[in-house]
Parts: C-alpha cells; structure tokens; sequence
C-alpha cells in the first residue's frame, strides 16, 4: 500500500455568540501536528487558555522531534503534552484574579503516513471519513455522553429531547490537577479525511450534514472547511 500524502485546511470564526473567538488552532503541516482548543464557554479567560493549551503543546511535541516510531510512545508523548498544558492552565489561573477558573477543551492528533496518533480532554472531537462513512474517534467527556454510556438513555439525541445540558464537561483543561487524558490512534490509508473540531461545529451541524460536507471534499480541503464554517455560522454558531 502507498503512503498517504498528507494535506491540511483549518478554519476558525468568532460566531454570533461570544465577543471573543475562544478557539484556537494550531497546524504544523512538517510535523503532522493538529491542535484545537474550545476555551470554556462562559468562563473567565477562556481565550487565554485555549492558546495556552495550543502553545504548550505544540512547544513541548515539537521540541522532542524526531519522535519515536513506537504508537505507545507517541501516545504517552501526547498525553504528557496535555498534561503539561493542563498544569500550565491551572497555574495561570491562579496567577491572576481575571484568570481565575479559566479552562478549555482540547483534541491533538499527530499524524504520519501510517498512523494518527490523537488525545484529547472535553468536548472537541475528532472523526474520520473513510470509504464515505463518518466515524467519531474520540468520546466527549460531558454529563449527556456519560449518562448515555450509563444507560439512562439509548442516544444523546434522545438526552437531549429529555432536556440533559449538552454543555455541561466532565473534564477540562484547568479544572482540575492532575487531568485524565484519552488517548488512541489509527491506522492511515489513501483517501481518509480526518476533522477536528470543536462544539461549536458539531452543536450546529448533524453528523449526517457533516458527513454530505465531507464526502464532497474533492473540490478541496479548504472549500470544505470554508463551508463547515459557514453552515454553523448560518445555523447561529
């Protein structure tokens, strides 16, 4: 099997909602490193930590290049790197009265022609495209995501219809130290289109929306991009 070339696009929009954008991304197409961070809605500061997160690891990964070929070793390097932006987070937050309980999400993915290594705190996700089938990667750490793992409900749109918060976290960064991180990774082949994203996204977009957007990703990457943004902009994103 051929390796994958690997191609990137990213976006990010303020929306109708915040008088601040508290995303941040961060791509560094030489390393195969993708970070997206939702800074906490609401909550004090939550641009300042999303690009904490994203500047702690992006300095720690790319500091440690080359990086081992072993997946498990990769995986405990992504780990580390939340962790370290979560301590970084937790102790700006204290710095600071205006800090104060400041946090974020975050998902990294770290990719090569082979595999994708990806970790991840909150509710920004990461989803694979393959042979035209949407598949999410990562599990949100929400209270509608454990109840429905709980078995109180069969579907989180069935949650939602029982009126469960969809916006409430279970993890994020800054909350708390130490963080759990998740962890995982998967196998690259030629064709596969992976999407981080943040709630932002995918509180306004169905999956199977995403998923039509998606499978027309041959007029390109950032016409795609450009039209996720601008269907959840539209819907009041």
């Amino acid at each position: 099997m051929r390796k994958p070339r690997l191609e990137y696009a990213w976006r990010t929009h303020k929306g109708r909602v915040r008088a601040l954008n508290e995303d941040a991304v961060a791509v560094f197409p030489d390393s195969g490193l993708v970070i997206v961070a939702d800074g906490i809605g609401g909550a004090s500061a939550g641009e300042v930590a999303s690009r904490l997160a994203t500047e702690v690891i992006a300095e720690r990964i790319r500091g440690l290049e080359p990086l081992p070929g072993g997946r498990e070793e990769v995986r405990r390097i992504a780990r580390e790197a939340v962790e370290e932006a979560n301590r970084a987070i937790w102790r700006s937050s204290r710095s600071s009265p205006s800090y104060a309980g400041m946090g974020t999400t975050v998902v990294v993915g770290l990719a090569g022609p082979q595999r994708l290594v990806f970790a991840h705190v909150g509710d920004s996700r990461l989803y694979l495209l393959r042979d035209r089938e949407l598949r999410q990667l990562t599990r949100d750490h929400s209270l509608i995501q454990e109840v429905v793992d709980q078995g109180f409900f069969p579907s989180l749109e069935e949650a939602q219809r029982c009126g469960i918060n969809d916006n409430i976290l279970t993890r994020g960064l800054g909350s708390a130290t130490p963080v759990d991180v998740d962890a995982g990774d998967v196998d690259v082949r030629p064709g596969d289109l992976f999407l981080f994203c943040t709630d932002g996204l995918t509180g306004m977009v169905a999956e199977d929306s995403l998923q039509r957007t998606l499978v027309s990703a041959g007029k390109g990457l950032d016409g795609v991009t450009e039209e996720l943004v601008h269907i959840a902009y539209a819907r009041g994103g």
